[in-house]
């Protein structure tokens, strides 16, 4: 095959045909209009953002978390723009993977559609097992007590059973472990066995995982009518929290406003981000949609601003009614109306919570099964993927392969893990939809559908902004951009020391620090983690200590290689970002889904290098499933033949 056939483009006209049944294909029901779009798009944005990651965000930068949520609106709502102008344009199920095909030729629209299929299976496998998290405490709260083992997922408790163990070698008693190390632990020790394998499974997960690929399989009209009832039972409930909240607010606790400054603001980035992510999944059901190309880009946006008020009207509500640093909580709305004792309010939150995740996942469910089907239409994927149900008008097939393909990692997988992964695959395919909306602006013989990016000019705009980014950097941050520059070492956390150390080390690392304890850290206690925290309000002393430590430079610090390794996704942004301004500079780029493309790229570069490597090593096997079997049944192939 020659390389120029690797990246044969689709025409847009041609794609139109195909969904008229041009190829033979049958086509879906279209039942959907603007408000049922944005019902959508609600249903998959208001879920575990506000139910809990808001929580977090708010910890970390306090009342200005608002100004964190008006930022990854701008960067969702520039991706939107261009999201919207692809499917005006290519008004078809596929999303970003169909639209990569007309932008960028085949080999970019597989390896974007092998992201959408990790987006969408593992944003589904978050859900789940956030839902669990929720249902479960729902049980809890009317006395119904399940099993630890069979609410937790495999790796939490293995995890945690580990680190749980390690922290009591170093002199930490069970009952002062964190309450989520304590139930990992119980959890692990308690599951039955079969040989050395303990049995930790999230059945929960897997029942709601269950029940929403059967109404998904059911019919577009069915999942339309459930969603739009979820999402207005939602709104309900978050209308009332802030009806309630606002009489007990306490302005006080808005002073700091930014206790954390920037940095503190900027630290939920990429958790809130995944509150946002699910507007795309949107565009999937472009042949759902009566008229595509003028309620798919309406919907977007209005999903998008609806959502963002919400955010943070909710934000500004809980920072008012207590402190910011109290809401590092898995469920803050709960936890703030239990903290001021209106008890009836957080039962009604739990079982909202139930909903708004359930609604979530119903989304993200619909939307994988009809990338799979656009993949199989271009013979990408099998055929059988894209066999549409005779009675229900759903891709039938793909729809219960996805139920098994999210089930199963549902039971075992870690949330924290499986988030980051879900983050990184939206944010890939966010960047390749505003780089084909550059690569399609000067190109004259491309359909255009009705709704267009407004265009402003960023020949200018870039290079200035990235020299002032430049100036700033190295005059007013000129300390940590140095020491970024430089790889300056970095010293761990008391938690990364304690837990790298064997029981020896544990000990003989306390009878070192007892001889050299100056400001009686030890007293009464002999939790090492506990005792190098009594050191960390002060960055000079904790320091010291560290260095006088009698271990092994590598568990005391992070240097070289080991600490470069994680700044690499950040160089790759940097280095790009001269890339675009040299673009930009030449070709006249469109400055919003140039904003678009900057925004989504830096939110990656946030993302642990981890989440990059298996992300990496995710899209080598779709490469190598390409290279075995797509490009041979690639129609586009047989086209060329003929």
């Amino acid at each position: 095959m020659a390389l120029k056939d690797l990246f044969r483009k689709k025409n847009v006209q041609d794609i139109l045909n195909q969904v008229d049944n041009a190829d033979g294909h049958q086509s879906l029901g279209r039942h959907l209009g603007v408000r049922d779009l944005a019902a959508f798009g609600i249903a998959a944005i208001i879920g575990a953002g506000i139910f809990s990651t808001i929580g977090k965000a708010s910890a970390d930068g306090g009342p200005a978390v608002i100004f964190l949520f008006l930022f990854t609106a701008l960067a969702c709502g520039f991706a939107a723009f261009a999201y919207a102008e692809f499917a005006s344009m290519v008004p078809v199920s596929g999303s970003a993977y169909t639209y990569s095909y007309v932008a960028f030729g085949e080999i970019i629209a597989w390896i974007i559609g092998w992201a959408l299929i990790m987006e969408y299976a593992i944003g589904n496998v978050t859900v789940a097992i956030s839902w669990s998290d929720y249902f479960t405490g729902l049980l809890e709260s009317g006395g119904i007590h399940l099993p630890q083992w069979i609410q937790m997922d495999y790796l939490s408790a293995s995890n945690g059973y580990n680190e749980a163990t390690a922290l009591m070698q170093g002199g930490k008693t069970f009952e002062n472990l964190d309450a989520p190390l304590k139930t990992a632990y119980e959890a692990y020790t308690n599951a039955p066995t079969i040989g050395s394998l303990h049995f930790v499974a999230d059945l929960p997960a897997l029942l709601i995982i269950i029940l929403i690929t059967a109404l998904v399989y059911r019919g577009m009209k069915e999942s339309r009518n459930a969603s739009n009832l979820m999402v207005v039972i939602k709104l309900c409930i978050i209308l009332l929290v802030i009806a309630v909240g606002v009489f007990y607010v306490d302005t006080d606790n808005w002073n700091p406003f930014a206790p954390n400054g920037a940095a503190g603001v900027l630290k939920g980035v990429s958790a809130v981000f995944f509150a946002y992510i699910g507007f795309d999944a949107i565009s999937t059901t472009a042949e759902e949609c009566k008229n595509p190309q003028r309620d798919l880009p309406k919907g977007m946006m209005w999903a998008i601003i609806i959502c963002t008020v919400f955010y943070i009207l909710i934000a500004f509500v809980l920072t008012g009614m207590v402190r910011y640093n109290e809401l590092n909580v898995g469920d803050p709305l709960a936890f703030v109306f239990n903290k001021l004792n209106l008890k009836w309010m957080s039962g009604i939150i739990a079982v909202s919570a139930v909903i708004a995740m359930a609604s979530v996942l119903l989304v993200f469910q619909m939307g994988q099964p009809r990338i799979w089907m656009s993949m199989s239409r271009d013979g990408l994927l099998p055929k059988r993927y894209s066999r549409v149900h005779p009675k229900f008008k759903t891709p039938s097939y793909a729809t219960v392969v996805t139920g098994f393909v999210v089930a199963i990692p549902a039971l075992f997988l870690n949330l924290t893990t499986v988030t980051d992964l879900c983050s990184i695959g939206t944010l890939f395919a966010f960047v390749l939809v505003c780089a084909g909306v550059l690569v399609l602006q000067n190109k004259p013989n491309i359909p255009r559908g009705k709704f267009r990016t407004p265009y402003l000019n960023s020949k200018y705009i870039m290079p200035a902004a990235l020299i002032a980014g430049l100036v700033f950097s190295f005059t007013y941050n000129r300390q940590a951009t140095m020491s970024f520059i430089n790889n300056d070492k970095h010293i761990n956390t008391p938690s990364t020391i304690v837990t790298s150390l064997n029981e020896a080390e544990a000990k003989a690392l306390y009878e070192h620090i007892l001889k050299a304890d100056t400001q009686n850290a030890a007293a009464g206690t002999q939790d090492l983690e506990h005792i190098l925290s009594r050191y960390q309000d002060n960055d000079e002393k904790y320091a010291e200590m560290v260095d006088s430590l009698p271990i092994a430079d590598n568990i005391k610090y992070e240097s070289g290689f080991a600490l470069f390794k994680h700044k690499i996704p950040m160089w790759i942004f940097l280095i790009t970002l001269v890339f675009l301004a040299v673009w930009a500079y030449r070709q006249n780029l469109s400055l919003i889904p140039l904003l678009g493309l900057i925004c989504c790229l830096y939110m990656m570069a946030e993302l642990s290098v981890w989440n990059w490597i298996y992300f990496s090593v995710w899209l080598l096997i779709g490469l190598g499933i390409y290279f075995g079997f797509s490009r041979k049944h690639s129609k586009l192939n047989f086209v060329k033949t003929a």
